[in-house]
């Protein structure tokens, strides 16, 4: 009698074992997937990959200004806007063979896009 005792409980046993792996949901590897991004880390995938064939100094600036939601494409076309100015102003300003304070007013007046109010060559 005490075998079929333990017979009773070793399949009982496997009886409640079978249930309970049947109960838990099956997790797949696209369930973390599906999960949504959180702004922050949406950000850090974007800036990722704008930042590709980067390296060093100028990856570490550029993910800098991106993460803090710094423009970083605008940035350098700025910048480039700005040499342009100063390259055109520049030449003006050899043309017209400005020297002194003279040419220092007039890079001045140029540089901030008035070159309407330069002043008189002597």
């Amino acid at each position: 009698m005490s075998m079929s005792l333990r017979l009773l409980a070793v399949s009982a046993a496997f009886a409640f074992a079978g249930a309970a792996f049947a109960a838990t949901p099956k997790t797949s590897a696209a369930a973390p997937a599906a999960k949504p991004h959180s702004a922050q880390q949406q950000r850090m995938i974007d800036c990722n990959k704008q930042a590709t064939g980067k390296k060093g100094a100028e990856r570490k600036s550029f993910m800098s200004s991106c993460l803090k939601g710094g423009s970083a494409a605008a940035a350098p076309s700025a910048r480039q806007a700005q040499q342009e100015k100063m390259k055109s102003c520049n030449a003006e300003a050899k043309t017209k063979a400005l020297k002194g304070a003279d040419r220092k007013a007039f890079m001045s007046t140029c540089l901030k896009g008035s070159t309407a109010a330069a002043p008189p060559a002597q």
